[in-house]
């Protein structure tokens, strides 16, 4: 029988040990707050909107702004999964800690990255459009004129050439051919949002330059969006202590190659052996041996300093910088003096829930107003080489029965001026988010550009002298300013295995542009130059024309209004898409057509998150994306649409004893005037491949412009003007475009990484007509050559593409010397014997494949990079050789090529003529830059934090069969391919620069 007491004893001894069990699992499982920063292990920047998970659930939080979160687990034996794209992940067992930071390390993934979009930014993986985006460590290294130079050979699709040496041109840019005749073929350029150039600021100052490529992209910005959108981030700081930062470097330049001219010797060989016959009024040998391109030239000595001073708090923090650059050109006096200032300051407040940023940039240039120097270069290779620079009293020596023939120096010497800009931007804004991942946002922006240009020509000027005035001043002022609205609203909600944000704003644009100028000439005195124009006496000059005295005004002004909207979703990462639309308003516009509405579609399947292919080891994520987008273009004259009058300033006629200035119809009015209107599909892949080494994009693209904008020419009566600008042509571009990036070696001490872009574009002109603007043909001419030869040398025509070179096709010489060329029925025939039908296509001016290659290597603390790129596909009009490649030109010097036989038979007897002789590949492949860089180790030093030093060379090397100065010409327009005689050669840098932060 048991015991009832013990029983009782048992039964308490139970009920302890399962208390004092129980009471140890609720200490285990007792409720827990953990806080800390997640931060940047490389960097040591915060990193907001990561997610802190408890892991095995799916409670979590998201990072600020300050990269601080808060969370309560369950217990000690909890564990933390901190993730954001980019980095990472790491686990973190909770244990006894309340304060936990976490320092991330970077994750190599190109999908992973974070781009600039419209109005936003987003996560690479999650883009369904063509965007391309470059971080400032994948820059281009050493001088950079612009930010264009910065992601030359970078960006597929994207051409970035620099055509001149002039250290006040800028980069020429283009994305994906091109789209219009008439309209404007440059890309919309943003800095942090506004409205810029590509020298707005300075390239040390830029953080990431993102290309929205096609229309399901670019469509946001409605009619500014059809040439694409370059998005321009400066640098941030975030929550770090202050730090100081020099960047400087030094460049010299050299003429990247010289035309090979008669020199002295070779005149006074050709004159021995009778090729020079002097006459009674001409003389072949003046006696002395001048090199006139190394009068005029120099080797230009260039310099950058840029300092940057950034820090702050959580709540504060700000980037102040400035840059100085003095750039000496290779013409004597040629140059560019700029001061770029830049203050960067954002504030949060009231939890974080309201964040203010205000941008400054002022910007202030200084440079000589010089003549034509690309005339003068002509001047200076065709000049006699026996001939002096001055008299031998000391005056300039000229020709005074030279036609286009001047002494190259005396337009430099004898000129006087000084051309300043002086550029302010401002812009803030302000972020409210009253509730979680809702932010409402104003921008507000003014940019304003003041000119201020003088120039002067001396009593003994050869213009002066020609058009028999004491002297000759000018004076200019211009005026610029866009202000703009922005209001957006935005909203990200994550449900189940969805996401979506959605996109609101309207936008407001007011840009105005006024000048004044004024000029004369007949001065009393050398004294005031372009200071005092009244004291000038043109009017008493019983020579002087209208171009010798006068004032002109202009102004101009134009309003831009858009609502717009932008919706993404995303299910289980998987399945994406993306749709926007504009509604936009333009005073550009013909009052029939005052808005337009461009719209967009874009999906994308992310295969890799697929069952079949998630936690694959080779494959780490895959992408396919297709989009449609409707962009515009509006027209570059803010009054196009409207009839415009003008008082003839050069006539009057008498009535009623009254003299009358006459007023004079300048344009038609034209009420349907409106966009023209850009269709674009696009289809394209992403990829990441082991274990992200090797990853890239291929798109394939069709643009359509419909609505093309076109001067159709018109009768008068009933007609006031002679032409009409409306929109009636169509135009097609097709292409493909393919990113390669490979990390070839990845290791702590020596890496290798390749970066590959190629684009090919094919043009076709589908239409310059419709129901009610007809042309009598399908066709028109662009381009000419110019004196003496005086003829076009492009024909655009529907069916074909922009850019043919359009002449006569020489075929061989006969016994005399002459050109035979190929007639319309395929036979050859004397040129003498040539009509106008034998003219054909001869090439094309625009590059049907660009490449680029850019190889980065590192060992320890050496880094070495090369980036080369290349076009082909294309054709190059040398007019170089066209002028001055025939001995029959003796008035002027020529190429020593002129005495080469033809075709192999003898030299050319043929006056100047456009053949297709003169048109050759322009094939090539350009060693841009080469930089090589050394990290100084400063770990142990109390006052340095970074220091690195670099050698660098631009411009390196071509390899071309093209025989004129550079291949890299304007590719833009519809003469593209022509190599002018007129032009400022482009150069070979080489630079030495440091940089250093304190």
């Amino acid at each position: 029988m048991i015991n009832t007491a013990t029983v009782v004893k048992v039964m308490c001894i139970l009920w302890l040990c399962l208390t004092c069990h129980v009471s140890q699992a609720a200490i285990h499982l007792a409720p827990i707050t953990v806080s800390g920063t997640i931060t940047d292990k490389t960097t040591g920047d915060p990193v907001p909107g990561a997610t802190v998970r408890i892991k095995g659930t799916s409670a979590g939080v998201t990072t600020n702004e300050t990269g601080y979160y808060k969370i309560e687990v369950p217990g000690s034996e909890s564990i933390l999964v901190i993730s954001i794209t980019g980095y990472a992940t790491q686990e973190i067992a909770v244990g006894t800690q309340t304060t936990i930071n976490v320092a991330l390390t970077t994750q190599a993934s190109d999908l992973d990255e974070v781009v600039v979009i419209g109005y936003g930014t987003q996560r690479k993986g999650d883009v369904t459009s063509a965007v391309a985006s470059v971080k400032a460590d994948n820059f281009v290294k050493g001088f950079a004129k612009d930010a264009g130079q910065l992601i030359q050979g970078k960006v597929a699709g994207l051409a970035v050439t620099t055509p001149s040496g002039d250290p006040n041109a800028n980069t020429q840019i283009s994305l994906r051919g091109n789209s219009t005749l008439m309209a404007s073929t440059s890309p919309l350029v943003l800095i942090d949002g506004i409205p810029g150039s590509l020298n707005t600021v300075s390239p040390e100052d830029i953080e990431s330059i993102d290309v929205l490529k096609d229309g399901s992209a670019a469509a946001i910005y409605g009619t500014r969006g059809t040439n694409g959108v370059v998005l321009i981030t400066t640098r941030k700081k975030g929550n770090r202590p202050a730090t100081l930062s020099y960047d400087g470097y030094v460049s010299i330049q050299t003429i990247a190659r010289k035309m090979e001219f008669l020199d002295a010797a070779d005149y006074r060989r050709l004159l021995a052996e009778g090729f020079f016959v002097p006459t009674a009024n001409e003389k072949w040998d003046y006696g002395t041996s001048t090199n006139w391109l190394d009068e005029i030239t120099r080797t230009p000595v260039s310099h950058t300093h840029n300092l940057t001073l950034q820090g702050g708090t959580a709540q504060t923090n700000y980037v102040a910088s400035v840059n100085v650059r003095q750039w000496e050109g290779l013409f004597n006096r040629s140059e560019n003096k700029q001061l770029i200032g830049r203050i960067d300051v954002n504030h949060s407040m009231l939890d974080n829930k309201l964040k203010f940023n205000v941008n400054v940039i002022g910007r202030n240039r200084k440079f000589f107003a010089a003549p034509n120097y690309a005339y003068i270069y002509r001047q200076a290779l065709i000049r006699n080489p026996t001939d002096s620079v001055y008299t031998y009293d000391g005056k300039w020596d000229e020709d005074p029965n030279g036609f286009n023939y001047d002494n190259p120096v005396r337009p430099i010497e004898e000129v006087d001026g000084e051309s300043r800009a002086t550029e302010l931007r401002f812009n803030g804004n302000i972020i409210y988010s009253p509730i979680k991942d809702f932010n409402i946002k104003l921008l507000l922006s003014g940019a304003k550009t003041s000119e201020l240009t003088g120039y002067y020509e001396t009593f003994d000027n050869r213009a002066s002298i020609v058009n028999n005035r004491k002297g000759y001043g000018s004076r200019g002022a211009g005026h610029f300013q866009d202000n703009l609205l922005e209001l957006t609203a935005d909203y990200s909600k994550n449900f189940g295995r969805s996401k979506f944000t959605i996109l609101g704003g309207y936008g407001y644009q007011d840009v105005t542009r006024e000048g004044f100028s004024a000029w004369n000439s007949d001065f009393p005195t050398e004294l005031y130059t372009y200071n005092r124009l009244q004291s000038g006496d043109a009017v008493s000059n019983p020579f002087a024309t209208t171009g010798m005295r006068g004032v002109s005004s202009y102004k101009n002004n134009y309003k831009l209004i858009g609502f717009f909207g932008r919706l993404n979703y995303a299910w289980e990462d998987k399945y994406l898409l993306m749709a926007t639309i504009r509604h936009e308003g333009s005073s550009k516009f013909g009052v029939n057509y005052k808005w337009g509405t461009f719209s967009a579609f874009s999906a994308g399947w992310r295969i890799s998150q697929e069952a079949f292919l998630k936690g694959s080891n080779v494959v780490n994520d895959l992408k396919i994306r297709a989009g449609y987008g409707i962009t515009g273009t509006a027209p570059n004259d803010p009054y196009m649409s409207i009839i415009v009058l003008n008082y003839n300033t050069d006539s009057r006629f008498l009535y009623n004893g009254t003299w009358i200035q006459p007023v004079e119809p300048n344009r038609n009015s034209n009420p349907d005037l409106r966009w023209e209107k850009k269709e674009e599909i696009n289809v394209g892949i992403d990829f990441s491949l082991f274990n992200s080494r090797l990853s890239g994009s291929l798109d394939v693209y069709q643009r359509d412009t419909k609505d093309m904008l076109y001067d159709f020419p018109v009768p008068v009566p009933p007609n006031l003007f002679g032409s009409t600008l409306a929109n009636a042509g169509r135009m097609r571009n097709r292409g493909v475009e393919v990113l390669l990036n490979y990390e070839i070696i990845r290791s702590r001490d020596i890496s290798l990484s390749s970066n590959i872009t190629y684009m090919n574009n094919k043009n076709t002109l589908m239409s310059i007509s419709n129901d009610l603007y007809k042309t009598s043909n399908d066709f028109f001419f662009a381009g000419h050559t110019g004196e003496p030869i005086q003829v076009t040398t492009h024909r655009v025509k529907v069916g074909e593409p922009i850019g043919n070179f359009y002449g006569y096709k020489s075929v061989d010489i006969d016994a005399d010397g002459n050109w035979i060329i190929e007639g319309k029925d395929g036979k050859p025939k004397p040129i003498d014997d040539a009509v106008p039908d034998d003219r054909k296509v001869l090439g094309n001016g625009i590059a049907r494949h660009t490449a680029g290659w850019n190889l980065a290597f590192r060992y320890k603390q050496f880094s070495l990079n090369l980036n080369m790129r290349g076009a082909f596909g294309y054709q190059i009009l040398n007019f170089q050789r066209m002028y001055y490649e025939n001995p029959t030109i003796k008035q002027y010097n020529m190429l020593k090529t002129a005495f080469d036989k033809v075709y192999g038979k003898r030299e050319l007897a043929n006056p100047l003529a456009y053949v297709s002789h003169y048109i050759e590949n322009g094939n090539h492949w350009k060693f841009d830059n080469i930089t090589l860089g050394y990290n100084v180790d400063v770990s142990s030093s109390k006052y340095f934090k970074q220091a690195r030093v670099y050698v660098s060379g631009l411009n390196l090397l071509v390899l071309t069969g093209y025989k004129g100065i550079d291949p890299e010409i304007s590719r833009l327009g519809l003469d593209a391919g022509n190599d002018s005689r007129d032009k400022y050669p482009t150069t070979r840098t080489f630079t030495i620069g440091t940089n250093i932060t304190f």
